[in-house]
Parts: structure tokens; sequence; C-alpha cells
């Protein structure tokens, strides 16, 4: 039985390369692509490799970054060229396999093992897709060649910027053993602080330790981790066009000020509900389960949820869910920083419903309907085009847009 040969491929620094290529005169230079420091982004969002060597991380507060790095050059993101630039280092890895997987914009495993008749084994494939990319789009890629998912991405963080490393099962454990832990996919800061406490440091002592024992301390992630650790992981590489079963809908915003009273709390519901309530009847959902989540100034958090008697996608009915929530969960003890809507537990929009005699099911549809409308009329002239009166009863607030394009990886699970 042939052993698989899985790549993954990571795109190095990837918004500030394309910064770079789309202006040649930040090329070589010391520059950081941040947030929007009115808007309260204000963090570097990637660093380009001369300014990584001044001691500016992702992460970091501009002012941070400029202590670092005096002569630190801020530019502003891009999102629409990262997804164009996306887009073209795709078509690349589809040449030589349908089986790719993006994790964010600029990472992908690729399962090469079908192709390797035609391009030659992994190493080889993973060398032609480097130098294409460099030479067709001027970026770097960083790759991992391996024989799972978790094994190769190791291999493309071992060593940046445009490198190939092989971690198979011949330097497994010379390579990936005495590794941190948390270099390992999944294992966050809550983890390894965990790991660490049991005196587990490093990758070769976590996969030393018995799984039954790590299956006490962290439930079944335990096992997984185990498998992680000892590099057999069998988990498939999606195949090209793939997508997993949604099951829920969000979208959350850090304020332009804090939010400071009930009515800045419900304009930012509205605007938030309205854009979870379009993607929704995009998809021919509705949401049986609305949730919110709030931030303080001070950055601690909590989530609360309800479940509601019918399912919906009317933005308003969900705006309203989610108020309720809020007023039941919060006495304003500390302003707020950031707020969040979710719809889950969706079902299919025309999915059978027990009616209740109480409700008005024809108004709901009416009011469905009005807001399919407001969709088509966004869709074709943008988000602006029309807004509820609302968003004008506060400058800054009224202000956000929540259609901006923020990109999150895609779960590491989704596909088996």
């Amino acid at each position: 039985m042939q052993l698989r040969q899985i790549l993954h491929c990571d795109c190095n620094c990837f918004y500030a390369s394309v910064e770079a290529q789309e202006h040649p005169e930040y090329r070589g230079k010391r520059i950081a692509v941040c947030g929007d420091p009115e808007a309260r982004h204000g963090i570097v969002l990637t660093a380009s490799y001369p300014a990584k060597k001044m001691g500016v991380k992702t992460g970091m507060a501009i002012w941070q970054a400029k202590q670092r790095c005096e002569d630190l050059i801020v530019v502003p993101p891009h999102y629409s060229e990262y997804v164009r630039y996306s887009g073209f280092v795709r078509e690349i890895f589809e040449y030589y396999t349908d089986q790719v997987e993006p994790f964010g914009l600029d990472e992908s495993w690729l399962d090469v093992t079908g192709s390797c008749g035609l391009f030659g084994n992994g190493m080889s494939i993973a060398k032609e897709i480097s130098r294409k990319v460099k030479k067709e789009l001027g970026i770097t890629v960083s790759i991992g060649v391996a024989n799972n998912k978790i094994s190769a991405k190791l291999g493309s963080d071992y060593k940046k910027p445009d490198a190939i490393t092989r971690i198979e099962a011949d330097n497994y454990e010379e390579i990936a053993y005495p590794l941190p832990v948390e270099d390992l996919l999944y294992v966050g800061t809550a983890t390894k602080n965990k790991l660490h406490w049991y005196g587990i440091r490093t990758i070769g002592d976590l996969a030393k330790t018995n799984p039954d024992i790590l299956a006490i301390w962290f439930g079944k992630m335990g096992y997984i981790l185990s498998s992680f650790a000892r590099g057999t992981d069998q988990t498939p590489v999606a195949k090209q066009g793939w997508h997993a079963a949604v099951k829920s809908i969000g979208n959350s915003a850090t304020t332009p000020r804090d939010l400071l009273s009930d009515e800045d709390v419900w304009l930012m519901l509205v605007i938030l509900s309205e854009s979870v309530a379009s993607r929704m009847r995009e998809l021919a959902m509705k949401c049986t389960v609305v949730e919110i989540s709030i931030r303080d100034k001070d950055l601690c958090s909590f989530i609360r949820q309800r479940k509601l008697e019918t399912p919906t996608c009317y933005s308003m009915e969900i705006a309203q869910a989610a108020f309720a929530l809020f007023k039941a969960s919060y006495s304003w003890a500390k302003p707020l920083r950031s707020i969040g809507v979710r719809g889950s537990n969706l079902v299919s929009a025309d999915s059978a419903i027990q009616l209740s005699l109480l409700s008005n099911e024809e108004n709901r549809e009416r009011h469905e309907r009005l807001d399919r409308a407001v969709d088509v009329i966004r869709e074709r002239y943008g988000y602006t085009s029309l807004q509820r009166a609302i968003v004008y009863t506060d400058h800054k607030l009224g202000r956000v847009n929540p259609t901006e394009h923020t990109i999150h990886p895609v779960g590491y699970f989704c596909s088996g």
C-alpha cells in the first residue's frame, strides 16, 4: 500500500508579500499590514521579514511595533487583493491535485498521492510548486512534505521563508520530538499550560505519554493529541470544492467606540443581525437558536443563547431575541468593547414547522420577503445603498459595515 504524500503550503508573510508585489517601493522594506486604529483594530496583521527581524510580531499593537522598529511602514489591509492572490495560488495547487483543502487564505493542504505517477514524489511536486509560485506571483511559500496533515504542517513551520522540509517515518522523531508541544495544531495557550503543569513540554514528551492518561486529562481530545504527537494522524484532505455542512452563522464587531447604553447595543445588534439573516437567506437556512457574545472594555467576555419558538431568517426577529438575551444577562458594570450575534441549530428554510396559535406566520413571511428585496438591492448597489434609519442616529457606530470580509480558518476536523 502506497503511503500518502501530503503537502502543507504556507505563503510567507502573505499580506505583506502581496503588498510588496502590488507596490514595488515596499520591497525589502520594513512594512507591517495593520488594522485601522480609528476603528480600534490597530494591530499588526502581518509583518515583512525585515520588520520581523526588528521584533515586530503579528498581534502587536501599532505603537508597540513602532517602538521596536522606528522606520516601520504601516500599510492598511486590502483584503480583495489577498483573496485574488489566494485564488492564483490555489490555481497552481489544483494543477497537481483536486484534493486541496484551504486553512485560511494563505495555507492549504494538498494530497498528491495520486499524482506521483505523473509528477514524481511529494518532494518533487513541492519543488515545482515553490518554483511556480515564486516565478508567476512573486511571493514565496514554505512547504512541509509528510504522510499526514499534522506532520506536513510541522514541516511548513519548521523553516521559513521559502523552504521545503520533509518529515516522514525515517526522520520524524529527530525533527518533531524536540519541538515545543505548542507547535502542534490545536495546542493553544490553555492546553499548553495544562500540559506544562503535567511536565509535558515537547512533542516527544507528549508522544511518549500514555494516551489513556491524556484522555483522563483532556477527554476524547487526549487521544487526538496523542495521535498528532506520534505522527499517526489519518485525517483526509478534502477534495476541491468540498464544503462542510454549515451549522451556524455569526458576525461580530469590535466597535469604533465603547458601547455605553442599551441604545448603543440595540443599534449594533440590528446591524449585525441583518448580516447574519442575509447570509442565512443566501443559504436557504433558518436558525432555531440565537446567541450573543459580548466583551467589555477589560476584555472579559461571555456568551448566552436562547431557543426560538419558530425557525427564522427575519433580521429584526433575530435582533429582538438577541437584545432580550442581552437585557437579561448584562447590568452595565462596564462599557462594552465588542459584540456578536450568531444564529445556530440551522434548518432548511422549507422545513416543516409546528405552528402556534399565537404566532403570526403570515406577518413573518411578509417581513422575510421584504428582507430578501433589501438583499437584492444591496447586492447590486452596495451595502450602504439602503439602510435602516437607526444607523444614522450615531455617526461612529452607524458606519460599521458588517459585510467587510474577515477571513477565518476552516476547522481542521470539518473534512472528517
